[in-house]
């Protein structure tokens, strides 16, 4: 149960609106009960680069990957998912050790989005030039969200979250975003420097659409540049943010699959002597089922859903 838990990445969406208003530009699933399997790789990786000596020394700072293996169950303001990393993975078998814990939330307001994100993940290989060293005990935890404002009515930013919407007609939308990041990297160690607190502040416009090559086929992708400050150990530097987003895929009333890929690169102005470059990256493959829900469950949420 403890391997389970360390393991289990959680992931739960609110709704602080009803997002069953009718639109001729998406379609809403959010009174059916969502049933879904999913494979999914997340990781937080590093890279510094100590320009102190004036000839650049890159060091990449990458985790034990892991393929994990969930089911998820979404209805009304309720989406909950749970999975474990097990061994038949290939990229799972040497991972003896190294842990990793996320929790993913997302509320929705209006047109504003806001996000939380948790990771921890301990267990690292540092790469330089050709040769690659195993840190077992180095860990990175970050915590942090972003909030963003979309302005576009008829482009669903829930197509592209979640399977409770589907855009039907073709539509994107500006939507700038304010983020904020604590990241913590530990080495485990009795050195005079343990650990590093890191904090980055970033705005970044975006822009996101969603290409709805049939009614059944889409294609939605999501490109932000931005800039800001972070925080490392005391000294402030500036920023860039640069992120991607790409979704493809498949759906029916019923049925549904797709295939989503997304990054956010943190990279750090040249202005300090050892700058350290930031990246979240996560591609995710899902397989799932809408239904009817029980007519009790039903009177019981829109019961709850008035108060």
């Amino acid at each position: 149960m403890k391997k389970f838990c360390v393991l289990c990445c959680i992931s739960i969406s609110t709704w602080a609106q009803n997002p069953t208003q009718a639109s001729p530009y998406f379609k809403s699933y959010n009174d059916q009960i969502i049933l879904s399997t999913y494979l999914i790789d997340t990781s937080n990786s590093f890279e510094i680069i100590d320009q102190s000596s004036g000839t650049p020394v890159r060091l990449n700072l990458n985790p034990n990957r892991r393929t994990q293996l969930g089911a998820q169950l979404s209805y009304r303001f309720v989406d909950i998912s749970g999975g474990i990393s097990p061994k038949f993975f290939e990229v799972n078998k040497d991972n003896s050790g190294s842990k990793f814990f996320s929790i993913n939330t997302r509320l929705y307001v209006q047109k504003w989005m806001q996000s939380f994100l948790y990771i921890y993940q301990r267990g690292f290989y540092v790469s330089y030039t050709d040769r690659e060293i195993g840190f077992p005990e180095l860990a990175s935890t970050k915590i942090g969200g972003s909030t963003s404002y979309v302005f576009n009515d008829k482009f669903s930013i829930r197509t592209l979250a979640n399977q409770k919407q589907w855009q039907t007609k073709s539509a994107g939308s500006f939507i700038p975003s304010i983020s904020f990041y604590y990241t913590n990297l530990d080495l485990n160690d009795d050195s005079n420097n343990p650990h590093s607190d890191i904090y980055t502040l970033s705005l970044a416009p975006s822009y996101y659409h969603n290409l709805a090559i049939s009614q059944r086929f889409l294609i939605g992708l999501g490109l932000a540049a931005g800039a800001g400050l972070t925080w490392i150990d005391r000294d402030c530097y500036p920023l860039y943010e640069f992120s991607s987003n790409l979704k493809i895929g498949y759906n029916t009333d019923r049925f549904f699959t797709y295939l989503t890929g997304n990054s956010i690169n943190f990279i750090q102005n040249e202005q300090a002597n050892v700058r350290l470059n930031d990246q979240v990256s996560t591609v995710k493959f899902a397989l799932g089922y809408r239904f009817d829900p029980p007519e009790k469950l039903k009177t019981f949420f829109d019961h709850l859903n008035k108060k």
